[in-house]
């Protein structure tokens, strides 16, 4: 029996963009418009009626918008949310009311614009179908800004008192996420302490929206979260976060300094910025002395490069199933054998320090 198409409900106050949207999803097998909605109220009658298997929403709406109609509805109708912004900041809080993806909404100025913005809208449709709704738990902040993680504290103070850094001065940790990624790596890096070591990150993200990301990140984490800029100098702790379209390589300056490459656009595993690029790029600098996690996501983005490293002598962590907001590139690399250990979101950055602190 063949797959049923994705229903879905467009949401947004623009007639003439709903129309549109709705011309140029259609042509698509794989979708079905069931209706569409011009505020959260219509919205809220037509996800009742119509049951849709996806929902697409504009944050900026009249009566209510987009943000606040998802922190009332997912706790009571967990519907897979795919979120339309021209906005980046208003879309990560969208992702924190429990949207599963975004979109950037973007100035249409031909009929080529529509469409790459269709087929981009589209795939992540398809993938939000098979998404878990992931259910909010309030987060106990600590003095300094980060989150309470005792575990973590244990495993850095047992390091410090042997007279010992937390971790060599040529360790490093490599982070790679998509499709529900935004949360997930923040879980992980507010886990961290603020004499990490460097940490590498590619997360499938669009420009611009990857610098109002690292800045989000960096108020709310005890490392320094930064955009990656060709020829960045690593250290303790500094994270830094692929730019949007633009893949992030690690190599080694002439004194022996991890330093970045921010060089190529081209696509690899489908993404730029590629995890694969990063990961392989880790698994020539830095061999043994690396500990990285692959993500939720979609597709197998970062599995060949996790393998890499794993055989290089890194430790390598793959997030599980039950914590996945959709457990597709961590499933990949767990079948060829390139995660070391297996854990729950939770429990990733925990597992980082007290490997980071065997080194």
């Amino acid at each position: 029996m063949a797959n049923q198409p994705v229903k879905v409900l467009i949401v947004d106050d623009s007639v003439f963009f709903r129309t549109s949207l709705q011309r140029v999803i259609s042509q698509n097998e794989n979708i079905q418009i069931v209706g569409c909605a011009g505020d959260a109220y219509e919205a809220r009658d037509k996800i009742l009626e119509l049951r849709p298997d996806v929902m697409t929403l504009d944050v900026e709406m009249p009566k209510m918008n987009g943000i606040e109609f998802l922190r009332r509805l997912i706790p009571q109708y967990p519907i897979p949310c795919v979120v339309v912004s021209a906005a980046p900041l208003s879309a990560f809080d969208a992702v924190d009311a429990g949207a599963v993806d975004y979109v950037r909404k973007p100035q249409i100025k031909s009929p080529e614009d529509l469409q790459n913005f269709a087929d981009e809208l589209t795939e992540k449709i398809i993938t939000a179908k098979s998404a878990r709704i992931m259910r909010k738990k309030p987060r106990k902040p600590a003095a300094n800004g980060g989150n309470d993680y005792r575990p973590i504290a244990s495993y850095i103070s047992a390091a410090e008192n042997k007279g010992t850094h937390f971790g060599s001065k040529d360790a490093i940790i490599a982070l790679g996420a998509s499709t529900g990624g935004t949360e997930a790596l923040q879980v992980v890096i507010q886990g961290l302490p603020e004499n990490s070591p460097p940490i590498v990150v590619v997360q499938h993200m669009p420009p611009v929206f990857t610098k109002m990301y690292a800045e989000r990140l960096n108020k709310n984490c005890k490392v320094e979260v930064k955009e990656a800029e060709d020829g960045d100098r690593l250290r303790r702790g500094l994270c830094i976060i692929a730019a949007g379209e633009h893949h992030l390589r690690l190599k080694k300056d002439a004194n022996g300094y991890y330093i970045t490459s921010t060089s190529g656009q081209e696509k690899v595993s489908g993404h730029c910025p590629s995890v694969d690029v990063m990961f392989d790029s880790v698994a020539e600098v830095a061999g043994k002395n690396t500990v990285a996690a692959l993500l939720t996501g979609m597709g197998a983005d970062g599995a060949n490069g996790l393998l890499k490293i794993k055989n290089a002598g890194g430790y390598t962590i793959g997030q599980n199933k039950e914590t996945c907001v959709v457990y597709g590139m961590p499933m990949v690399a767990f079948n060829i054998g390139a995660v070391t250990e297996q854990a729950p979101l939770s429990k990733v950055a925990d597992i980082i320090c007290r490997k980071i602190a065997d080194k």
